[in-house]
């Protein structure tokens, strides 16, 4: 007989992981932390491999885990659109900034497929400089813009926290003094947060290499240059951190959604926003 995902147990996985502690998914979901607990051990027993690292400081997703998440998100996303635009028809064209470690995340696949729900519509991403996402913004190529609360191009209209967490180069010693650190280059506030961080915890550090994109960020950290601050989302692997103890916790990210006054009322873009803000 053919298995089946239930969609109300992959939410409580994918819940699980962003939130990096099943106490504060249960709490996001509405659950008791034992209901949760049996849903995700539900899920494992179906998928029939161990899903999630389990330890006192919270959970991590397993290398099943790991490959498992997209399909989850995925799922989850369409099964939303799905009863969400069904019997309507959209069209017209919808600009979205995002942030770019946001446009390596799964928000690009959500978009799609909300594009393929609606084929008379054309949806279009960028992810370029604040300055180019603002001149993109005023010349009405780009309707919403997804970013941190600082860059975003006018007040936003919905904020999200997010969790930054550690990414250990292959072969990097987190114990190293001074730690080798992997930095986006400025202006960047993550850089800024993760050397104040350090700097609480007395960690000595040292610039081991620097970019302004995510793309160089994840090449120095596949060479084992050394660690940096990644969305959950922007992982591989072989870079996952594991040992919460080792490295000081690091502080949230706060996202904010700016949306062109002009667009108010605007069903595609209503529809579009409503896909952010489900998946992110």
């Amino acid at each position: 007989m053919a298995r089946d995902l239930e969609t109300a147990l992959l939410r409580s996985f994918v819940t699980a992981v962003r939130a990096g502690s099943i106490s504060r998914a249960a709490t996001t979901l509405g659950h008791t932390q034992p209901a949760l607990s049996q849903q995700l051990r539900k899920l494992e027993s179906a998928v029939g491999r161990p899903l999630l690292y389990r330890s006192p400081s919270g959970v991590s997703p397993t290398r099943a885990g790991e490959q498992l998440l997209p399909y989850a998100e995925r799922i989850l996303s369409l099964s939303t659109q799905a009863l969400t635009e069904a019997g309507r028809a959209l069209t017209g064209h919808c600009g979205i900034g995002l942030l770019e470690d946001l446009a390596a995340s799964q928000l690009p696949q959500a978009l799609a497929d909300l594009a393929r729900l609606h084929p008379g519509a054309t949806l279009e991403v960028l992810s370029v400089s604040r300055a180019a996402m603002r001149e993109a913004y005023d010349a009405g190529r780009v309707d919403l813009v997804l970013d941190e609360v600082p860059d975003v191009p006018g007040p936003p209209r919905w904020t999200v926290r997010r969790p930054l967490v550690w990414a250990i180069g292959q072969g990097v010693d987190v114990a190293a003094d001074p730690l080798p650190v992997v930095l986006f280059s400025n202006p960047c506030s993550w850089r800024t947060s993760v050397l104040e961080t350090l700097d609480r915890a007395d960690r000595r550090w040292r610039v081991a290499f620097e970019s302004n994109s995510l793309v160089g960020v994840l090449a120095a950290l596949r060479a084992g240059l050394g660690v940096a601050a990644l969305m959950p989302a922007n992982l591989e692997p072989v870079m996952a951190c594991h040992d919460a103890d080792a490295l000081p916790t690091l502080p949230d990210v706060e996202l904010g959604l700016a949306r062109h006054p002009r667009t108010d009322g605007d069903p595609l873009i209503d529809a579009v926003e409503t896909a952010l803000r489900r998946t992110i």
